[in-house]
């Protein structure tokens, strides 16, 4: 083999490493789940299922976590204004973190006609995890407020979890199922996700393509001295 084709290996082998490395980056896991809600209304009990969808963004050292309805939930017997109605709801964490992750979003933009169920916006909060491992978020309860009531819906199926994350905590701290941590803005500590573990690996791939160009290049450079 010509010293050019040496050269052109070194560096093809160093690309084809980097790309196993992001190949070998793990993902999060997110599955679109039916919660069935119990209603306590002002009016007397309800019942609906909606499929729930809840994403995970790292935004800084933290995760924008994002839980969406895709079915109304509950009514009213009356019109809701606009901006009349305010939802919440909580996130139950598994795994090697727990706790509850408190979520919120806007309140209604459109008027919401009487005796049509209520759909809810997208509601978000902020996690960072305190452990490491694998941690699943679940839906929990959803809290309506609306004209000076409330209206408190409890899943009663025991849904599965909605979306599981690989984080790390600061610290080098250890998976622990029986630990007790609370998920939310306070005390954050900076982790690696699914997301930024596909940066990070997607970094040592292009240190590994650096690598291999380097020691081609000192090759060239040493071959060009024994010439002379």
């Amino acid at each position: 083999m010509s010293y050019p084709q040496r050269t052109a290996a070194l560096v093809s082998a160093a690309a084809l490493a980097g790309s196993a490395v992001l190949l070998a980056a793990p993902a999060a896991h997110a599955d679109v789940v039916d919660v069935n809600y119990h209603c306590k209304t002002p009016i007397g009990d309800k019942s609906a299922v909606s499929p729930i969808d809840i994403k995970g963004v790292k935004s800084g050292n933290r995760y924008t976590i994002t839980m969406s309805w895709q079915k109304g939930v509950s009514s009213s017997p009356v019109e809701l204004g606009k901006g009349a109605m305010k939802p919440s709801a909580t996130i139950n964490l598994g795994g090697a973190d727990r706790g509850t992750l408190p979520v919120t979003g806007p309140a209604n933009a459109a008027a919401i006609p009487a005796n049509t169920p209520i759909k809810i916006s997208d509601l978000s909060g902020t996690y960072t995890p305190e452990k490491t491992g694998k941690v699943t978020f679940t839906p929990g309860t959803l809290t309506i407020k609306a004209l000076g009531t409330t209206t408190t819906c409890t899943p009663t199926n025991s849904p599965k979890p909605s979306l599981t994350l690989d984080v790390t905590a600061a610290g080098g701290s250890s998976s622990s199922s029986s630990s007790s941590s609370s998920g939310g803005s306070g005390g954050q500590l900076p982790q690696t996700g699914p997301e930024d573990s596909a940066v990070a690996l997607g970094t040592l791939g292009g240190t590994v393509l650096l690598a291999g160009a380097a020691g081609a290049l000192w090759l060239t450079r040493r071959n060009q001295a024994a010439r002379r």
